[in-house]
């Protein structure tokens, strides 16, 4: 029999999950205690009622990654002088074009470990002129592709940009490192490729290193509008952009703090939809915000050895990243960046003051931060591929006033589906507060009023691995 309404009223108000019943199952408790000190995480902080703990594959993948290649990667894309969009594509040591090829021959390698799972090719068309781009350009994207074995058509993507600029946008001659800015990013994407290509992921996860950033974010639209016209399941992007310090400009550091900006009301979203969410609220409950509360879930912990800051913005202040054109089209992305930026570097000329160069250069990276930001995005990404697809059609029924809740949802296909959880928190609650299994079914109803408290559904597979939460639109 389910709970009570007074059961499920008490449950609602706890700080913690209390322990209930919904159909001979309990409700789901969150672990007891911090993450371990390494993450910075706020004292006496517990971790989400949602949150998943690594499984065994999971931990081994993250021990791969090494701070040795990611500093390798980074100094070999800055040894080419300048990425800058408009540099050269035909020069073999200087210039995009030479980057260009270094990155295929990096994810082609990779990819001869993979048993034929991995393809590396590159992605190319002519951006024809424009505010930042004076003469056709082509722009040219290094993708690798790791197809799943199981639900290959659902798709999670993983960037950096490769392109670089110094303090003039437009200036395609000097010396543009773009170690931090962001050779770091693209470091991130290379070393999950080599580390995931010898394994077997349920899902296709995708690596991108996208050109024209700094032009106009122009590489990550072409690869997206691709995506969206062939009718592509996205289901998550996530873009790594100055992901190679904790020190922020005033010389303070945070080395086990990484932020992930991540978009409220979608820009994609439709008058009639923009109306519903007036309606009912959930201004904080898109797509790309339970993709971040899933990176909490399972990436920021003692395995990681970071804490996840989610940023609800969809970026900082006057810029954008590859990430947007995602989220344009209707797929949720996140942008993951440092904990604060140190401006006398980014974007900087190359110089030398008092002593000290200045500039993008290698020598501001930490490169072990860096290897922790893989590990956060690794843990994200694995997960996704591994775990049943984000539930879709779910529903809160409104067709009769009651204070009881009716939930309904459209059962997956993934052959390893073990079934479904309802996951509910309070409206000024960030994140979700209390789990409750329900099985393989497609309704459920809670005896708790759908007027005081979010709800969501999420899915379960044989593994016990969870999918990110759906949050349900009304159904009259």
């Amino acid at each position: 029999m389910r709970p009570s309404r007074r059961t499920v009223l008490t449950a609602t108000g706890a700080t913690a999950a209390a322990a209930c019943t919904s159909g001979g199952t309990a409700e789901a408790t969150p672990s007891a205690g911090p993450p371990s000190s390494a993450t910075a995480a706020p004292p006496g902080s517990r971790p989400p009622a949602t949150a998943q703990p690594p499984t065994r594959e999971l931990r081994a993948l993250l021990r791969e990654i090494d701070p040795d290649r990611i500093e390798a990667t980074v100094r070999a894309l800055v040894s080419f002088g300048t990425r800058h969009t408009l540099s050269a594509q035909d020069d073999p040591t200087r210039g995009i074009g030479a980057a260009r090829d270094w990155l295929l021959a990096e994810l082609r390698s990779y990819a001869e470990t993979s048993g034929g799972r991995m393809t590396a090719e590159l992605q190319s068309y002519v951006q024809e002129p424009g505010p930042r781009i004076p003469t056709a350009t082509r722009i040219t994207n290094v993708v690798a592709t790791l197809r799943g074995s199981v639900t290959p058509e659902r798709i999670y993507v993983v960037s950096g940009h490769y392109d670089s600029r110094v303090t003039d946008v437009m200036d395609a001659t000097s010396d543009a490192p773009g170690a931090d800015d962001d050779a770091s990013g693209v470091a991130v994407a290379l070393e999950l490729a080599r580390v995931m290509a010898k394994r077997r992921p349920a899902s296709t996860i995708v690596f991108a290193a996208v050109a024209g950033e700094e032009q106009g974010l122009f590489g990550s639209a072409y690869m997206a509008q691709r995506f969206k016209a062939a009718g592509a399941d996205v289901q998550g992007m996530f873009t790594n952009d100055i992901v190679g310090s904790p020190t922020a400009d005033d010389g303070t550091k945070d080395p086990y703090t990484i932020r992930l900006f991540a978009e409220g009301v979608p820009s994609s979203e439709t008058a009639e939809q923009a109306a519903i969410r007036r309606s009912v609220g959930g201004e904080n409950d898109s797509a790309t915000r339970q993709l971040a509360r899933f990176v909490r879930d399972v990436a920021d912990n003692d395995t990681t050895g970071m804490n996840v800051r989610v940023v609800y913005r969809r970026d900082r202040y006057r810029r954008g990243g590859d990430h947007i054109p995602f989220l344009e089209r209707a797929y949720p992305a996140a942008r993951f960046t440092e904990p604060a930026e140190d401006f006398a570097h980014q974007h900087q000329d190359v110089r030398v003051e008092d002593g000290k160069r200045y500039g993008d250069l290698p020598e501001f990276c930490d490169f072990a931060f860096i290897a922790r930001v893989a590990r956060v995005n690794g843990a994200a990404l694995w997960t996704l591929a591994q775990a049943p697809g984000t539930p879709r059609g779910a529903k809160i029924v409104t067709t009769n006033l009651t204070n009881a809740t009716e939930l309904v949802w459209t059962r997956g296909t993934e052959p390893d589906l073990a079934g479904y959880e309802v996951v509910w928190r309070e409206t000024t609650a960030p994140e979700w507060t209390h789990v409750v299994p329900v099985g393989d079914v497609t309704r459920h109803e809670v005896d708790l009023s759908k007027d005081n408290v979010f709800f969501g559904v999420r899915a379960v597979n044989a593994k016990g691995l969870k999918s990110p939460v759906a949050f349900p639109d009304p159904q009259a």
